[in-house]
């Protein structure tokens, strides 16, 4: 029934009965709130409108961590290439078991530090520098940005001759934060009472 029709009979009833008849509560309710919206659709307009959001906000989400994931498995993959160079064939063989499960994950969590700290569209510019140290040198890799040429980690191995117990291979980083003066500890690798080899030359 239309809308002026409707009120036209409510009006016409009200002046033939005098006020004596009263059109029924379920006939006024549904006049007045005919042309509003129902409170579920509007909370359900609400609750579409806040999904909408939240999926947008959670596929940015997972576009920032898949772009830090991809940073951080390219890095991984150098960053054990260069390991390996830096042992060389010598000493790679006897302490390659134990840097992967003791070492590599401990560098993994440096790297993913450093991944947090940069927006994603920022990380493209981090490189891994791609000549270990050679001899005696402790450098394995340093993490540097390319714009600036700026070392922001450092990852070293050193030598450690503790008394009466061998040689360890001490795996530590650096960072810019405190001009690489700190030692973050990595993890020890034990190698034998026989000084080791140099490390190799690249």
């Amino acid at each position: 029934m239309p809308k002026w029709l409707r009120k036209s009979f409510v009006i016409l009833v009200t002046i033939l009965t005098f006020g004596m008849v009263t059109p029924s509560q379920d006939f006024l309710y549904n006049n007045v709130n005919n042309h509003k919206p129902p409170k579920r659709d509007a909370f359900e307009s609400d609750s579409v409108e806040k999904l909408n959001e939240t999926s947008s906000e959670e596929s940015n989400l997972e576009e920032i961590v898949s772009a830090r994931d991809q940073f951080i498995q390219s890095m991984m993959k150098e960053a054990e290439e260069q390991s390996y160079k830096k042992f060389g064939p010598r000493i790679k063989p006897v302490i390659e078991d134990e840097f992967k499960k003791i070492i590599l994950p401990n560098i993994e969590r440096a790297i993913a530090t450093v991944a947090s700290q940069y927006p994603k569209e920022e990380l493209s510019r981090l490189e891994i520098t791609e000549v270990p140290g050679g001899g005696t040198s402790e450098k394995i890799f340093h993490i540097v940005d390319s714009q600036t040429k700026k070392d922001l980690i450092r990852f070293h191995v050193r030598r450690d001759h503790p008394p009466l117990e061998g040689y360890w291979f001490n795996f530590h980083y650096h960072t810019h934060h405190d001009n690489f003066q700190a030692h973050h500890h990595l993890g020890s690798i034990y190698w034998d009472k026989n000084t080791p080899p140099n490390w190799e030359r690249v």
